[in-house]
């Protein structure tokens, strides 16, 4: 193998002629290490090569030398940036060791359900219901028991250019001519938001220009609309405020946290929960700013 290459998931799984889950439980373990690049999770050749002499070492040896004896590692799902502070408090006071998965919302939510992730961060609106994250949730995990938390609770809106000069406040403002959207990738929660207010504003997506363009963080939706790529984007407020472009908020929407309840996670669930409702893990996000930490470590829903 070259020592100058990395492989996908995809690649690893077929070079060692494994399933890809099983690959994604290598690296949970922290058996074979990764980095990233953008979204996507990567291995280096000499790290693959080094577990594949260790297993040939191993079966010499008829002997298992776990490489995480001592730690559990568990990938967190979502783009946040509090998933960042929550992944360094898990870390600090438990024997759990974390990687983030940049995943958004649905797709962070459909790897939890195959086994790829550990917990997935989710803001999903309902249109029928008006509700977010219980609806999605339902659908997917019939027969598997959850519990869900609150993390926080943030103001999502348009983005606009300084001045708003095109007069965007609403959803059939979209359709205006001159007016340019750039839109997030399918699976965010906020392609979902923007789709679903669509649909119960019976707007058609394609009368709206830019519809099909897409980015796949907010940041990257800010600064298209503050660099004249587009006009108008969707996206949370914390945001606006890194980039030079205004803000009108029309929801606010609540952004959890989905646990599946395991004799496995029992433990981590009771950490998590800890943390969220600690007094310094409110106090730094509130040194960050931008949320409402109201409701945050709250179940906002569970199964048994």
């Amino acid at each position: 193998m070259s020592q100058e290459r990395s492989y996908t998931i995809e690649e690893v799984a077929q070079l060692l002629k494994v399933s890809k889950l099983t690959t994604y439980d290598l690296v949970k373990k922290g058996e074979i290490p990764v980095f990233r690049v953008g979204r996507q999770m990567r291995i280096d050749a000499l790290d693959l090569e080094a577990y594949i002499e260790n297993q040939k070492i191993n079966n010499r040896d008829a002997t298992l030398k776990p490489t995480t004896q001592d730690h559990q590692t568990i990938v967190i799902s979502g783009q946040d940036l509090v998933l960042d502070l929550l992944g360094k408090y898990i870390e600090k006071n438990s024997y759990y060791k974390t990687l983030r998965s940049y995943e958004g919302s649905l797709n962070g939510l459909i790897a939890l359900y195959q086994g790829k992730t550990d917990m997935a961060s989710l803001h999903m609106y309902d249109g029928d219901t008006g509700e977010y994250n219980i609806p999605y949730i339902k659908k997917l995990f019939v027969s598997q028991p959850y519990i869900l938390f609150n993390l926080v609770s943030r103001k999502a809106g348009f983005y606009v250019q300084k001045g708003n000069p095109l007069n965007i406040h609403s959803f059939k403002d979209l359709t205006k001519s001159k007016v340019v959207l750039m839109n997030r990738e399918k699976g965010s929660g906020a392609r979902t938001l923007l789709d679903e207010q669509l649909r119960t504003h019976h707007i058609i997506s394609s009368t709206i220009e830019g519809y099909n363009r897409e980015e796949t963080n907010h940041l990257g939706v800010a600064s298209a609309v503050a660099n004249g790529e587009a006009n108008v984007g969707i996206g949370i407020e914390k945001t606006a405020k890194l980039v030079d472009v205004d803000f009108v908020p029309f929801i606010e929407e609540r952004y959890d946290l989905v646990l599946l309840k395991t004799e496995k996670n029992h433990l981590l669930i009771e950490e998590v929960q800890k943390i969220l409702v600690s007094d310094a893990f409110h106090t730094e996000l509130d040194s960050i700013g931008g949320y409402d930490l109201s409701k945050t470590g709250a179940i906002i829903h569970e199964t048994f």
